[in-house]
């Protein structure tokens, strides 16, 4: 999952020389024997910031290349699966939704020390900023359209288990962030006794993203249209509500906070209201208005804060794939109380 300045194949990302944890040598030598049309040498750049799998950009003789590794040390259980983002992105690759290519995976350490994959190089825009700066109001509203789309509607089955999805999603972050807490949140304990309760009516299962953001989206170097949806190291077989609605809480979080919406001009932005933004997805999806529409706010801000106090814990560790790493970390517990402040006035 990507929470920093970080990620896999965007032009204009942040980043830094090769470190030391990346061998050229024993790479190049895989390279040539795994991906179609390789010819060295290789250099290594990589990507700045993100707090979840190490991503480089690699050059070399016959093009630009991306590769995504797991973080080395000691890993949360179930974290980091860049095997499944590649198996998930190879089975995109003739739908609709827009991936890039995949060439290789490697699940042999002893490589470059972890399980690695390697991809094409989407030469697009990455936006950190929801707002958008610099395109016009005109083509805000185009891109905003462009994210907005039942893009999951494929069918591979084998990713996952349809059947109580939030519930087992609710149980997955609950004990992810029981494993990575360094201090007592009451908030994210009321969540985790609350949510369970909550729990509305299961949805037909689709493919879930699991992490779909903006800055998990390439766009078009020029157009306002979305080429490339990144990280699904999270994608599973579940409820489609749940990925909007983590999508959409954006919009309820400050830029300050955590790079939202909350308090924009949305009208002089060219940017969509939640309200016009959720009715748009539930036209071209076919479907009435979402009755537990806060139930999923509350878990997706509730899931945003058990990744981010999984960063400060290894952060503490000196595991982070960031230099932000604990700056994120210390947004756990207001992200936590915000969620717990929303669950509390739906009652329950």
């Amino acid at each position: 999952m990507t929470i920093g300045n970080e990620h896999a194949s965007r032009s204009g990302a942040t980043i830094r020389p090769e470190r030391d944890d990346l061998p050229l040598g024993r790479l190049e030598r895989w390279m040539r024997d795994h991906v179609d049309g390789f010819r060295g040498p290789i250099s290594a750049e990589r990507f700045e910031g993100g707090q979840s799998n190490p991503t480089y950009k690699l050059v070399a003789a016959t093009g630009t290349y991306v590769l995504r590794r797991k973080p080395l040390g000691h890993l949360l259980p179930s974290a980091h699966a860049v095997d499944r983002e590649y198996r998930v992105v190879r089975a995109l690759a003739h739908t609709a939704v827009p991936v890039p290519c995949v060439y290789a995976l490697c699940e042999d350490d002893a490589i470059i020390g972890s399980s690695f994959y390697i991809m094409e190089f989407l030469d697009g825009r990455v936006f950190w900023d929801q707002r958008l700066p610099g395109p016009s109001p005109a083509e805000r509203r185009a891109m905003f359209a462009s994210m907005n789309v039942d893009q999951m509607a494929v069918g591979l089955a084998e990713f996952g288990r349809p059947g109580n999805y939030m519930a087992r999603q609710i149980g997955r972050w609950s004990k992810q962030y029981q494993a990575s807490e360094t201090k007592p949140q009451p908030a994210m304990d009321a969540l985790i006794a609350w949510l369970p309760r909550r729990l509305p009516r299961e949805e037909a299962p689709r493919i879930v993203h699991g992490d779909y953001r903006m800055d998990n989206l390439v766009f078009h170097k020029t157009e306002p249209r979305v080429i490339g949806v990144l990280d699904w190291e999270l994608s599973t077989i579940g409820n489609p509500l749940a990925d909007f609605a983590y999508h959409v809480m954006a919009w309820r979080v400050t830029p300050e906070l955590f790079r939202g919406l909350a308090g924009v001009d949305f009208a002089n932005l060219g940017i969509p209201t939640e309200e016009e933004y959720v009715a748009a997805y539930c036209q071209h999806t076919d479907r009435g208005p979402i009755p537990d529409w806060d139930f999923y706010i509350v878990y997706s801000l509730f899931r945003l804060a058990a990744i981010m106090q999984g960063i400060a814990k290894r952060a503490i560790e000196g595991t982070a794939a960031s230099d932000e790493a604990a700056e994120l970390g210390r947004l756990a517990r207001p992200v936590g109380e915000q969620a717990w402040a929303l669950a509390r006035s739906l009652g329950g």
